[in-house]
């Protein structure tokens, strides 16, 4: 089951820019709306990535790993 993510997008002048809402930190500025959207979906995969290594860094060794839904 993918995830889903709201991103919030507006125009500003001559540029789109735009944010997840979920998850703070992830926000671009493109020329347009389909740019835009594109470096969200970038940005946000690196985002997800660089906090999963993260988290398994912090952990250390002898941990487990859980799939949880919400």
């Amino acid at each position: 089951m993918p995830n889903t993510y709201t991103a919030i997008i507006k125009p500003d002048g001559n540029w789109w820019i735009g944010w997840i809402e979920e998850i703070p930190g992830v926000n671009c500025q493109e020329a347009t709306r389909e740019e835009l959207l594109e470096s969200l979906r970038i940005t946000l995969k690196e985002a997800l990535e660089f906090n999963r290594l993260e988290a398994i860094s912090i952990a250390g060794s002898h941990f487990s790993e859980e799939l949880i839904w919400l």
